[in-house]
């Protein structure tokens, strides 16, 4: 049995984390037996030949994908795709998009067998043996499909009680070495659930409101196991994980207890924190800390369930200062009852913090409240676009409030930014801090770092002469052949090229009577025409 499983684009400018819900079901495919590989398509280009030439080498029974709302367009067309060029696989699709859209799905898109529903580790577990025996997945929970043209819909799954039951996320499946050429902090969990009720949240339905937790020792167990692929920062995806002071002693402590050293952040609500838990992440190892904040306005912060008040926001924030550790502060622009002198007020209050803060828009996610009852809240929403649900742009309109306006606030904030930017570029090399020039170097090399993941740049511009040669030869080649077809400088290629290789994450090779260079992890299939991932 083989399940494939390919993680759809999603814009490297949002700073995406290594998958984790994919890890997680595809550990749970490797302990029901399957072999599995991951297409990850987030950090290298997409295109038709390179999915026809990987579904062809592996050869899936099973291929599925996962998305979010923003990415759902183009995940939902490459599973499309995929059916079209392996008719016989069952094609899967989860998510928390699609498991509020199961009917809309799967009558819109007829490459699409099957919906998984929720939570998803239990459901392939049982769902993989029936594929292979090519039986009726009619008694699985969790899950939609269709059945002599007519779309089922199954009863729910019930969530997971016993976290510590499903095997460790397998991410040595994915490419880890092009995700640590990013540098984003790879994500875990100690728990999963939420028992609030904010109106704009798909968490609470799609992880349940009973908090289900993972004994510590497993969690440090993860931690370890990451530190070991050379990753050294972490961050900890729980909505609540600062929410209980015992359980933060238990994981900080055997954290402590191990002698471990890495940098983590964590997200957290602003009405559980306390000086005491701030200052035991602290000392493990936490450097910065994310509350969402949603508005400066007292009241749509009760019309929207926060359960949180500014006062709360400002005393979360400067403990996190009295500690040592960095709070960041975001805000959401277009929620209920927003106008003109309520987006005053988060102006107001968003600056007055003191915290490294910044504004998304609105997105009524289907499966949300908002989304649901709109009418109720005097929401609009504009459109179903699924591609402009990226909270960079306002797709709704509030009683007091047009789009444009929403927007227009947003970027004289980014404005604001972008100038200060502009000076720092103007000012590299010569009247900047080197503080200040580190910054700028460090986001030409990031900027550079998205076009070698996303345009496959390495790849195509690897030598392809036969024979091992001189090393230094054929790095200056790559770098001249990435300067020729791109804006960047010799020197910054040559530094960011020459670290990841230095870091081990790329490395010269030879293969199919040629030397390239290629991402090393995973080393068999990252090799230019040798598999999935190359």
């Amino acid at each position: 049995m083989k399940a494939a499983i390919i993680v759809p684009p999603y814009p490297l400018a949002e700073a995406p984390a290594p998958p984790l819900g994919v890890s997680y079901v595809a550990a749970a495919m490797e302990a029901a037996g399957a072999e599995v590989r991951i297409f990850d398509y987030l950090v290298r280009r997409y295109s038709p030949d390179k999915l026809r030439r990987e579904l062809d080498i592996f050869r899936p029974h099973l291929i599925g994908t996962t998305s979010v709302t923003l990415n759902f367009p183009d995940a939902a067309s490459i599973l499309s795709q995929a059916k079209q060029l392996r008719p016989e696989a069952l094609t899967v699709m989860g998510g928390p998009h699609v498991s509020f859209t199961a009917h809309e799905t799967l009558s819109q898109y007829p490459g699409i067998d099957l919906i998984v529903m929720g939570e998803g580790e239990a459901t392939v577990r049982e769902l993989l043996p029936l594929v292979a025996e090519r039986e009726s997945p009619d008694k699985v929970k969790g899950i939609a499909y269709r059945r002599k043209g007519e779309i089922i819909i199954n009863e729910p799954r019930d969530f997971i009680e016993d976290l510590d039951s499903l095997p460790l996320p397998a991410r040595h499946l994915l490419p880890l070495s092009r995700y640590q050429a990013l540098g984003y902090p790879i994500s875990i969990i100690t728990g999963r659930g939420c028992p609030y009720s904010c109106i704009f949240c798909q968490g609470r339905r799609m992880v349940g409101k009973k908090i289900r937790k993972r004994t510590p020792c497993l969690v440090v167990d993860e931690i370890e196991q990451i530190l070991a692929y050379g990753i050294n920062r972490i961050n900890i995806a729980d909505d609540l994980f600062a929410s209980e002071r015992k359980r933060v002693e238990e994981i900080c402590g055997e954290i402590l207890k191990r002698g471990l050293t890495f940098a983590w952040s964590a997200f957290a609500r602003v009405n559980t924190v306390d000086r005491e838990t701030l200052r035991i992440m602290r000392e493990a190892g936490c450097d910065a800390v994310s509350f969402g904040v949603e508005s400066g306005n007292g009241e749509i912060l009760k019309k929207i369930r926060k359960s949180i008040t500014l006062e709360m926001v400002r005393e979360a924030v400067n403990l996190c200062k009295e500690v040592g550790i960095i709070p960041h502060t975001s805000f959401m622009v277009g929620l209920p009852g927003e106008s003109r002198e309520t987006l005053e007020e988060t102006r107001s209050f968003a600056a007055s913090l003191g915290s490294l803060y910044g504004y998304h828009h609105l997105a009524p996610f289907p499966g949300t409240t908002i989304r649901e009852e709109a009418n109720r809240y005097e929401i609009e929403i504009l459109t179903d676009d699924w591609s402009r649900y990226d909270a960079n742009g306002s797709v709704v309109r509030t009683a007091h409030l047009d789009p444009e306006e929403m927007n227009e606030f947003v970027a004289r904030f980014e404005q604001e930014i972008a100038e200060t930017w502009e000076e720092m570029v103007e000012g590299y090399g010569k009247t900047n801090s080197p503080e200040t020039d580190l910054a700028v170097r460090g986001h030409f090399r990031m900027e550079l770092t998205h076009r070698l993941l996303a345009e496959d740049l390495i790849e195509t511009c690897s030598e392809t002469t036969s024979g091992s040669g001189d090393q230094s030869v054929s790095f200056k080649a790559l770098c001249e052949k990435i300067a020729s077809g791109t804006s960047f400088e010799i020197d910054l290629i040559e530094e960011t090229i020459g670290s990841f290789i230095d870091s081990g994450y790329l490395k010269k090779g030879e293969g199919n009577g040629r030397a390239a260079w290629f991402w090393t992890h995973n080393l068999r299939s990252d090799f230019p025409g040798s598999g999935s991932n190359g």
